[in-house]
């Protein structure tokens, strides 16, 4: 647990949000278990493991020791989640969530919900891919995009701040979709979006006549029955990617499956879409560092020419 409480006394007030320590990359042995990550203004604490209420005073005493060194006279608000069986266990152990709780990503606002669910809304270790996609956007301001499994529509939001002219955002989640529209409202975004709640497999025609994209992104589960399991689903999937791409358009493919490495999606792609071109491997936030880039999420560029 040491190298859990040298971040803590190390970590700086967080502004945005952010990962403060990653564990589960196996660079810390014995804090495998452990994540610690900043929704501004509550932290929060995960564990992948059983833990002891002697461990969770160390590290609530070690936090309240690093707050008032940080942030004199302002509470501390942090929230402990058990994910070690079934449905994850979240408890409030100091202070307050806000409600609604906004959080912000360089300047962009998303809506995020700490306290229900193991998905808090934002995943954070995407922030390089959300900056790739605002940068394409930048260059391409008349682009088009369709965001699949859009999930809260991160994507969508930073690609129409930064000048993207059309995104289709697909999700059979209507839960998701319902925060995504929220998130496209919290920066003053009241066009350019669509939002599709639909079984991807089933919305074909209707993603069809919303293309050719000049950009297509694909973050899909590693594993969620009756939505997507990479295994079975990825390649069925890539196969219709071409057909949607215009000329020298991009798709961003993401996997976040320790079980499936780098070579198992460019794999895919070689067998079902062979006319989409490798680009790079987006590098993951420092933060997010693994002893096997292969058990990290893998996020690969393709282009169709």
């Amino acid at each position: 647990m040491q190298a859990l409480l040298n971040a803590i006394a190390e970590m700086e007030k967080p502004t945005d949000a952010q990962r403060i320590f990653h564990g589960r990359g196996g660079l810390y042995p014995g804090c495998e278990h452990w994540v610690l990550d900043a929704f501004p203004p509550v932290l929060v604490l995960t564990s992948f493991q059983p833990t002891t209420q002697d461990e969770l005073s160390l590290i609530g005493a070690a936090l309240d020791r690093r707050w008032a060194q940080l942030c004199p006279g302002e509470a501390l608000n942090w929230v402990f989640q058990s994910r070690h069986a079934g449905e994850p266990d979240t408890r409030l152990m100091a202070g307050s969530v806000p409600e609604p709780h906004v959080v912000t990503e360089h300047g962009t606002r998303f809506r995020v919900h700490v306290l229900k669910g193991q998905n808090h809304g934002l995943f954070l270790d995407m922030a390089e891919g959300r900056s790739w996609v605002r940068q394409w956007a930048h260059h391409h301001p008349q682009g088009k995009a369709l965001n699949l499994f859009a999930y809260t529509c991160a994507f969508s939001v930073v690609a129409l701040l930064a000048g993207a002219q059309q995104v289709v955002n697909v999700d059979m989640s209507h839960g998701a979709m319902a925060i995504g529209q929220q998130n496209h409202q919290l920066n003053t975004l009241s066009h350019g979006a669509s939002f599709l709640a639909h079984d991807i497999f089933k919305t074909w025609g209707k993603i069809s006549r919303s293309g050719p994209y000049d950009l297509i992104v694909v973050d899909p589960p590693s594993y969620q029955k009756g939505s997507f399991i990479a295994t079975k689903d990825y390649g069925r999937l890539l196969r219709r990617l071409p057909e949607l791409l215009q000329t020298g358009g991009h798709a961003l493919l993401c996997l976040n499956a320790p079980e499936l490495g780098m070579d198992f999606l460019q794999e895919q792609v070689r067998i079902a879409s062979p006319a989409l071109d490798f680009v790079e491997r987006l590098p993951n936030p420092a933060v997010f560092a693994d002893v096997s880039p292969d058990r990290s999420l893998k996020v690969l560029l393709y282009r169709i020419t």
